[in-house]
């Protein structure tokens, strides 16, 4: 029935800018001029890109928004590269970055790009204090000193000054973030209602410069983009592009060998040998930041329990997982921050042993085991670790029922920290290790009412002061070397103490039409990119 719906609704997928087919037409090949994608998009609940914070919105604002900074799909080993802003100095007491802003670029509606509007963006992002913003009040910005740390100086110079001195990366690594996006001020005002800064507006609606524009979101089930033809930063060949949410692996697969889409990007171990052979379609494969992970809420009296957590590593089937259904798109990876990055931490201490967790478990006082709730998203590869889960520490007594929602309504309960164990997935929001580590391994404030949702340390109850010292302190050393070794030295006591299982590290595999070229999906430090497409 599921694969009936949505071939039902493939008119939708197909009936874009240059002719509107009938509901009931089958469409072998998409136009020349189209892009359009499967991909499981559940997890969107804004489009305002100082307020979304999911893996696919992140993918939409990549290509909606530009930044001050920004990276080139093509390669991206050159590291930031100059976004909206042309040129950039640093004072000699490295707090203070002044951006020049390029002259002569425009707004999606046409109004002028100035440095006013990058004032306007940065200071909305930090005061709306939604989920994202701690990667800009990190350094030091708040509601009361904007208008002094965060001022357009003129038309095209912007002037930012952080609390203290950090690595100059970081902070540069952080203005190519998606929260960092600029949006066009004039129009986001004019849709400002009881100074919500338009963020009701702006969650369904675009106010970019980037490559593409928004036609629509239909929540659940699919988004539509229209070309930038004046975009500054290239001429995409693409003049449409329209993702659908499709969840399933055999449907999306059963659409691209058909021809009715152009790219699928959640095809299992199974579908991705089963189109190999096909030489119209192809299969890439880019080695991404994403950390597939399980966390323990420390408000729990068993899981906060050093023994019990440490048991838990010993009763997880890590090899058996990659060996069979997450085959070729995950590798064990044992650590927060993904490899590719400074300091990344190879070591792999952990494999299934059900002896030492059983033993691990009776010294913690659960000989027993005890009996806990897991929740997991929708998604075919993360219920399947859940139910890997659930059998192996069922031989240890654990007693595990799986509760299944929606990427909105998962991801409502981790945030609420209610919930017992969470599996999920973290990716980077900028290609600097205080990212994870910021996320991971930092809770300045564990009070409920702090509200602190972008770190995965507090969303799990995680009081760590001495931790997020360290991790402050890395952040600050303006030494590569020594600050590479500091996350290693980090990470090394995260894997043992915290409440959080790093598993897998994520290889992406992309299906494509033999057709498609320049479909860059980010690697490591980065989000997917439509303008480089070309058929």
């Amino acid at each position: 029935m599921k694969i009936k719906n949505l071939l039902k609704g493939l008119a939708f997928a197909t009936a874009v800018s240059v002719s509107a087919l009938s509901a009931t037409a089958t469409y072998a090949g998409t136009p020349d001029n189209v892009l359009v994608i499967a991909n499981r998009i559940d997890d969107i609940t804004s489009l305002d890109p100082h307020d979304l914070f999911e893996f696919a919105g992140s993918d939409y604002s990549n290509n909606v928004y530009d930044k001050l900074v920004t990276f080139d799909p093509a390669d991206l080993s050159k590291g930031y590269q100059p976004g909206l802003a042309e040129s950039w100095t640093i004072s000699e007491d490295g707090k203070t970055f002044t951006f020049k802003i390029a002259k002569g670029r425009k707004f999606h509606s046409g109004n002028d790009i100035t440095a006013h509007d990058a004032e306007y963006s940065l200071r909305r992002a930090v005061v709306m204090k939604k989920t994202p913003s701690f990667i800009l009040t990190q350094f030091g910005f708040d509601a009361d000193n904007v208008e002094t740390t965060i001022k357009a100086t003129d038309d095209y110079t912007l002037v930012v000054t952080t609390d203290k001195k950090y690595a100059p990366s970081f902070v540069l690594n952080c203005f190519a973030a998606v929260v960092s996006s600029i949006v066009d001020s004039k129009l986001v005002q004019s849709h400002e209602v009881d100074g919500d800064w338009g963020n009701k507006w702006l969650q369904t609606n675009s106010a970019g410069s980037g490559a593409y524009s928004l036609i629509n979101w239909k929540p659940n089930e699919s988004y539509r983009l229209k070309v930038n033809a004046d975009y500054w930063a290239a001429k995409p060949t693409m003049k449409s592009v329209i993702v659908r949410h499709i969840p399933e692996s055999a449907t999306q697969r059963l659409l691209l060998e058909k021809g009715d889409i152009d790219v699928a990007r959640n095809l299992n171990p199974t579908d991705v040998e089963g189109i190999s052979s096909n030489s119209d379609l192809a299969v890439d494969n880019d080695l991404r930041g994403r950390i597939m992970y399980i966390s323990m809420n420390q408000k729990d009296p068993i899981l906060s329990k050093p023994k019990v957590r440490e048991a838990l590593r010993y009763l997880i089937d890590y090899d058996g997982m990659v060996n069979s259904f997450l085959k070729g798109q995950y590798v064990v990876h044992q650590a927060f921050l993904p490899l590719t990055y400074m300091g990344e931490l190879k070591d792999k201490p952990f494999k299934l042993d059900m002896a030492k967790g059983k033993k691990l478990l009776a010294e913690a006082g659960h000989a027993d085991g005890f009996d806990v709730e897991i929740i997991v998203r929708n998604a075919q590869e993360r219920i399947q670790i859940a139910q890997s889960i659930q059998n192996t520490f069922k031989q240890a007594g654990i007693n595990v029922s799986l509760t299944q929602g929606t990427g909105k309504q998962i991801l409502g309960k981790y945030r609420a920290r209610d919930f017992q164990i969470y599996v999920g997935a973290w990716g980077p929001d900028y290609p600097d290790p205080h990212t994870n580590a910021d996320t991971f391994a930092s809770n300045p404030d564990n009070r409920d009412e702090a509200k602190l949702t972008g770190k995965l340390a507090w969303r799990n109850s995680w009081d760590i002061p001495e931790m997020t010292a360290m991790t402050v302190a890395a952040a600050q050393e303006t030494d590569g070397a020594k600050r590479a070794q500091m996350y290693i030295d980090i990470q090394k006591e995260h894997q043992m103490t915290s409440p959080f299982v790093e598993m897998f590290q994520k290889n992406e595999q992309t299906g494509r039409q033999a057709n498609v070229q320049g479909f860059y999906t980010g690697s490591a430090v980065s989000q997917v990119v439509y303008w480089t497409v070309t058929k």
